[in-house]
C-alpha cells in the first residue's frame, strides 16, 4: 500500500516561503477548515480570521503555511518557523520538473527560461549543468529565497 506524502520546510519567513513556493509550483494556499474562499480572495486574510476566531495568539499565526496541489495529485507542502539558520547543504532537495520529456538546447532553453521566471519571484541561480547522455539531460541548481537547494530539471 502507498502513503502520501508532505514535504516540510523550516523556515524564517513560512508565509513568504510558502508564496514563492505556490508560485513557483502552481501551487494554492488551501482554504481554512470550513471556509469557502471566493476566487480572488486572500488566503492568508482569511487564515487570519480564522486564527483569531479560534484564540491563537497574534504572534504565532504566521508561524506556520502550507501550499497544496490545485487537481490534489501533488504532495502537499508545509512550512513550519524554526529559530536556527540553515547550517548546511540540504540531503534532500526537490526537482522541478518543467521539461522532463525535452532534450539538447531545445530543453536547455526551457530550463532556462524557467530559471529566469523563479529569479524574479525571489529565488538564486547556482549553476547550469549542460547535458551528459545517456545519463543525465541537463539540469540548473537554483536556491530558494531562504537557501534552500533545487533543481530545475
Amino acid at each position: 500500500m502507498s502513503r502520501r506524502i508532505q514535504i516540510t520546510f523550516d523556515a524564517h519567513d513560512p508565509r513568504a516561503l510558502s508564496a514563492f513556493w505556490r508560485d513557483a509550483l502552481g501551487y494554492v494556499h488551501p482554504s481554512p477548515p470550513g471556509v469557502d474562499l471566493p476566487a480572488g480572495a486572500d488566503p492568508f486574510a482569511a487564515w487570519d480570521d480564522f486564527l483569531a476566531r479560534i484564540g491563537v495568539p497574534e504572534e504565532e499565526r504566521e508561524s506556520m503555511s502550507a501550499i497544496e496541489d490545485p487537481d490534489g495529485s501533488g504532495p502537499r507542502v508545509f512550512f513550519q518557523r524554526v529559530p536556527e539558520e540553515k547550517a548546511a547543504k540540504n540531503r534532500v532537495h526537490l526537482d522541478v520538473r518543467v521539461a522532463p520529456d525535452l532534450q539538447g538546447q531545445e530543453r536547455m532553453t526551457a530550463l532556462e527560461a524557467e530559471c529566469d521566471r523563479l529569479v524574479a519571484l525571489g529565488a538564486r541561480r547556482v549553476r547550469r549543468h549542460e547535458p551528459e547522455p545517456p545519463l543525465s539531460g541537463g539540469f540548473i541548481v537554483m536556491t530558494d529565497p531562504e537557501g534552500n537547494e533545487f533543481c530545475l530539471d
